[in-house]
């Protein structure tokens, strides 16, 4: 996993999972602590997540609240929008331009 950027927007690429969870819950608590207004995750660029990654994006979504910010996910890829579809988590995380179950592609 690979993660650049500053407190206003981070880049994750690679796997978000266990091995790397550490490392990004680290990175996303810094930026939340450190900056002020939304804070974006851009996962363009990963590759895929598990339950601990996924995790770890929940917790920063709630240090978020807590620190009066928002945390946004930008470019999340198909088969990840229908896990947050399919848990209902697309009703509680703020995702750029929004995640409806009827537009998104069947597998």
């Amino acid at each position: 996993m690979h993660i650049r950027g500053d407190h206003a927007e981070l880049a994750v690429g690679g796997r978000l999972d266990v091995r790397s969870a550490a490392d990004a819950r680290t990175a996303f608590h810094t930026a939340l602590d450190d900056g002020h207004g939304d804070l974006v995750l851009d996962l363009t660029g990963l590759d895929s997540w598990d339950a601990t990654g996924l995790g770890v994006i929940m917790g920063a979504h709630r240090r978020a609240g807590r620190t009066g910010r928002r945390l946004v996910l930008r470019g999340v890829p198909d088969r990840m929008q229908r896990l947050l579809v399919a848990t209902r988590l697309h009703r509680i995380l703020a995702i750029e331009g929004g995640l409806e179950a009827e537009s998104l592609p069947r597998v």
